[in-house]
């Protein structure tokens, strides 16, 4: 189980945590104990942005675990006050090496307070639009880039304003638990599951998945679950309970492709995991996935990979 803590300041931006937080505590939900969620701050009681009260807040940790997850949440105002003596502590707690090998999750004006420590020189970075120059003067060592939803640079990520914060943990998710929970989080949240210009293709697993239609997210949990299982036009719109001929239209409306086409989609990606992570050989694995042969199944995979199986098995890429 990771650590998750939430660094709190005054006046913080409600938004910054709860997105996040939210974000994390549902990921338990998909994958038992994965997270544990603390709420740190420089003093047992806070007031957000908005009036809020919040207490019994833990201390900052005096030391933190190599896999633990920091998350340094943004505040209100421009540009940041860093004569408040809350900031000043948590600054001083950043720059004092405490941070360690753990993740270091950036949220909206957030990077300008851990650009403040120093810990972003050298670093790739982004933050909301109206904190740019600011963390620019303040973190002059740091690439800044803007419009972005989020940056990763190591174990540094960095995201753009409010909602952006979102994006952010679900993408960390994804990379620590797998495409499928993180999918099934953002579909719980009713958002876009989204990653910045500059990140790899999106997984097949949450390829046409940014919709938020009940039926179609209905049929493509039953085909992530069981792609091997045999799914006809028939089987797929009973679990929809609709009929072919609609399930075809909703398909090609909200997620648009065919329902058919997205379990050839979702078999690949269930081989390219096998290809990877076994020895299995390719009849074996076409099985496995739901293919009548190896022949349909590199058929299948020609239309998503160029590099063949055997090629991508060598280089050991997923």
């Amino acid at each position: 189980m990771r650590d998750v803590y939430f660094l709190l300041l005054p006046q913080l931006v409600l938004l910054d945590l709860a997105g996040p937080a939210e974000a994390f505590r549902m990921a338990n939900k998909k994958v038992a104990d994965s997270y544990r969620l603390h709420f740190a701050a420089p003093s047992r009681s806070i007031e957000a942005a908005v009036g809020l009260q919040l207490a019994a807040l833990e201390s900052l940790p005096a030391k933190l675990a190599d896999d633990a997850i920091v998350v340094v949440n943004g505040v209100s105002g421009e540009p940041v006050d860093f004569n408040e003596p809350a900031t000043q502590r948590v600054v001083a707690w950043l720059s004092s090496g405490v941070i360690g090998n753990a993740m270091l999750l950036c949220v909206c004006a957030g990077s300008v307070i851990v650009g403040k420590s120093g810990l972003l020189a050298g670093r790739e970075c982004t933050t909301h639009h109206s904190h740019i120059e600011e963390l620019r003067r303040i973190a002059p060592d740091a690439q800044v880039h803007d419009n972005r939803i989020f940056v990763e640079d190591g174990s540094v990520l960095s995201s753009a304003g409010v909602t952006a914060g979102l994006d952010l943990a679900l993408y960390v998710i994804g990379s620590q638990l797998g495409p499928r929970a993180a999918a099934e989080v953002a579909r719980d949240l009713v958002v876009y599951l989204r990653r910045s210009g500059t990140d790899p293709a999106l997984s097949p697993w949450v390829q046409h998945r940014n919709h938020v239609h009940p039926a179609v997210h209905r049929v493509q949990d039953a085909v992530s679950r069981k792609p091997s299982a045999v799914w006809t036009s028939s089987e797929l719109s009973a679990v929809a309970c609709t009929s072919p001929r609609n399930l075809a239209r909703l398909f090609a409306e909200h997620a648009h492709c065919s329902p058919l086409d997205y379990v050839q989609l979702i078999r690949f990606a269930f081989a390219k995991e096998l290809v990877t992570q076994s020895k299995l050989d390719l009849e074996r694995i076409a099985a496995r996935a739901g293919f009548r042969s190896a022949q349909q199944l590199r058929r299948v995979w020609a239309r998503w990979e160029p590099r063949t199986p055997s090629a991508f098995r060598a280089a050991g890429s997923l």
